[in-house]
């Protein structure tokens, strides 16, 4: 995040400005996927004046992906106003922990708009990058048919239509049949879909090596910088070579369709394991898969500076038998590999993943620090080691750190509730064990464990 930026450039971007108010003057920009939150705590950005009592520390959410930008209030006793309506206000007799059970509006914002938080009125400005008119009508780069419901969304490039989403094997089917470095693979079966797109099982027809192949949706009209951003940044991961990460083969795109090529993992999840298992796994194996996701980690932010920033359950995979892989013969230690490495990373800097909607992330964010939220997009390696302490975390207790009630902002949660120490959850947890985990999800006003070999370590010697 910048608040310089340089004009005439054809990158998209958000501009805050502020028009009256403190702060008055100063300009805020935008040209990257991230969120910000704005109040009066030291850990927002912008961080609004600590005198205005009519600002919340945590006051209200401004969710960008250049150059669309959407804000939601947490249910401040002031409100947040858009053009003078108001979309958020706790009522006075309602605590801060009582509002974020109340469902506030989400607004979409336009060019020109003004939101207003206590004394701080902001103007929205968003370029959107584009050098050619904005095309009156939208047809679906792969079916061809016209898309209406994407004709809104001013943004130039290639979009799939809601029919053909729907239909992912025939999405599959057109890459083998137009993406050159496709005609490689024939498709054996759906392994699984997720918010993002959908995983088959692949064979190459030239080695008859097994692959897991990956188609991802954009959620967005996708231009030439978007798509040559997500390539370039997927080229540089499938550099990151070691046994407990997951390989990138190929991978390349057409249209607004991406596909990836990766390292098929046999023998399926952590989070299928723990469904199988009855939902939680026995201390000593549960550490087991957590120091080697934390020794893949470990390389990769010591020898390459990359972060994953999605560290779960359905991120951790099994290549081997063992105690820990489904089926696995009792007392084999089990082979781990983390799955998708950059691969968040890379489709949010490409501004691929679009905005996401309250309630809708929750999954996600049961696994992400606080740190993650409001310093989005510079998410630092010890995002990942706090997320496979919550991981571990859930291994052990069946649930995750943090309580996320029914109908509850889950960023509001994360905002505000610390981790729920563990031996509160089961008290039969080793305490060695539980001091450790304990303390590394320590997350507020800092990360307290940083380092991934730390926490092995620390792990170890509790076991």
């Amino acid at each position: 995040m910048s608040e310089d930026w340089a004009a005439g450039t054809d990158r998209a971007a958000v501009i805050l400005s502020v028009r009256e108010g403190p702060s008055v003057g100063r300009t805020f920009s935008f040209t990257e996927r991230t969120t910000c939150v704005l109040g009066r705590a030291s850990d927002c950005w912008p961080r609004l004046p600590d005198d205005d009592r009519r600002v919340s520390r945590h006051h209200c959410l401004f969710d960008i992906n250049p150059p669309d930008v959407r804000v939601r209030d947490f249910g401040s006793l002031n409100g947040t106003f858009v053009n003078g309506e108001e979309i958020g206000r706790r009522r006075p007799d309602q605590t801060p922990k009582q509002a974020v059970r109340t469902a506030f509006p989400e607004r979409d914002l336009a060019h020109g708009d003004e939101v207003r938080i206590g004394r701080t009125l902001l103007r929205v400005q968003t370029v959107t990058g584009a050098t050619t008119l904005k095309p009156t009508r939208v047809y679906c780069a792969h079916c061809g048919r016209d898309a209406p419901e994407n004709a809104d969304r001013g943004r130039p490039g290639d979009i799939i239509c809601g029919a053909c989403r729907k239909n992912p094997r025939a999405l599959v089917r057109g890459l083998l049949s137009q993406a050159a470095s496709m005609s490689r693979y024939e498709v054996v079966r759906e392994l699984g879909r997720g918010g993002q797109g959908v995983v088959h099982l692949a064979r190459h027809l030239d080695t008859g090596e097994l692959v897991a192949l990956k188609v991802l949706l954009a959620e967005v009209a996708v231009g030439h910088r978007a798509r040559n951003t997500f390539l370039r940044e997927i080229e540089t991961l499938r550099g990151l070579r070691h046994p407990r990460i997951v390989g990138y083969h190929d991978s390349g795109a057409q249209g607004a369709t991406f596909y990836l090529a990766c390292e098929f993992c046999a023998y399926g999840t952590l989070s299928e394991l723990l469904t199988a298992r009855g939902g939680t796994l026995p201390p000593a194996e549960a550490v087991v898969i957590a120091a080697q996701v934390l020794d893949g980690l470990d390389h990769a932010h010591t020898r390459h500076g990359l972060v994953h920033r999605d560290i779960k359950p359905s991120n951790i995979l099994f290549t081997a038998l063992g105690a820990s892989a489904p089926g696995g013969a009792s007392g084999a230690p089990a082979a781990v590999k983390i799955g998708d490495f950059g691969l968040a990373k890379a489709f949010d800097q490409a501004g691929l993943s679009g905005l996401t909607r309250t309630g809708t992330v929750a999954g996600t964010v049961a696994y992400m620090p606080r740190t993650q939220v409001v310093d989005y997009k510079y998410a630092r390696p010890e995002v990942d080691v706090w997320a496979t302490a919550a991981t571990l975390y859930r291994m052990l207790t069946g649930t995750t750190p943090r309580t996320f009630p029914p109908h509850v902002d889950p960023v509001m949660v994360l905002l505000r509730d610390a981790a729920v120490p563990i031996r509160d959850r089961d008290p039969a947890i080793p305490r060695r064990l539980a001091d450790v985990i304990d303390e590394a999800l320590i997350d507020s006003p800092r990360i307290a464990t940083t380092t991934a070999e730390s926490f092995r370590q620390a792990l170890e010697a509790a076991i």
